[in-house]
């Protein structure tokens, strides 16, 4: 009982800060999204080829979370975007104040778009509110298929899903069955869309991009 006690003022503080996120975001006129995937699902590889195709159209900056060493954040700033980053020091998920101070230390009113990539972990980072406009869901061909139907909350959650390195099914060594990634997906949230990409070969990210532009535009 007590473990429980502590867990919900833990939330509920958490949550306190989120709603100031999302009131300085909301402020900025700033979208913000979540990307949260398990560890290598190349999540750093999409930023990295979302920035170079919306860097004439849409002003863009980044929040990395890792529990050490700044390499993602790195091959951000290589693209010559703004990147904030974030070491948990072993925590399996970024909360909200260290996303304020993240972006804090972005000049959030100078963007159109903020992602957060969290730490890669597909449980801990789907049930911490961070003030964002909403989650992205990514999972690689790599992983298995069956992943939504294992971690259903945060493609529940999720305001689109990618699923990335489609380029990998062409070797014929990989077994995941898309058509059964997308039923599960949709029974979880029929209203998610869901991007086949690779941001190796650039595959589905115009689709991808043109869906971002879409909803920035919205706000």
């Amino acid at each position: 009982m007590y473990k429980v006690r502590v867990g919900k003022k833990i939330l509920r503080a958490n949550e306190e800060i989120a709603q100031e996120n999302s009131r300085l975001l909301g402020d900025a006129k700033s979208l913000c999204l979540n990307m949260i995937s398990s560890p290598g699902s190349g999540k750093t590889t999409i930023l990295v080829r979302t920035i170079e195709t919306l860097k004439d159209k849409v002003k863009i900056g980044v929040i990395e979370g890792d529990i050490q060493t700044d390499l993602d954040a790195e091959r951000i700033r290589a693209t010559g975007t703004a990147a904030i980053q974030i070491n948990t020091e072993g925590a399996c998920h970024l909360s909200a104040a260290q996303v304020h101070q993240g972006l804090s230390d972005l000049d959030i009113e100078g963007l159109d778009l903020i992602f957060i990539e969290n730490v890669g972990n597909l449980v801990c980072p789907s049930a911490f509110e961070l003030g964002e406009t909403g989650k992205l869901a990514v999972l690689s061909v790599s992983e298995g298929d069956d992943k939504p139907a294992k971690y259903p909350a945060i493609f529940a959650k999720s305001k689109a899903v990618l699923i990335n390195k489609i380029d990998l099914l062409e070797t014929g060594q990989i077994d995941f069955d898309i058509e059964k990634v997308k039923t599960e997906c949709r029974k979880l949230n029929k209203e998610t869309p869901i991007f086949l990409v690779s941001a190796k070969t650039g595959e589905g990210m115009d689709q991808w991009c043109r869906w971002l532009e879409e909803l920035v535009g919205s706000v």
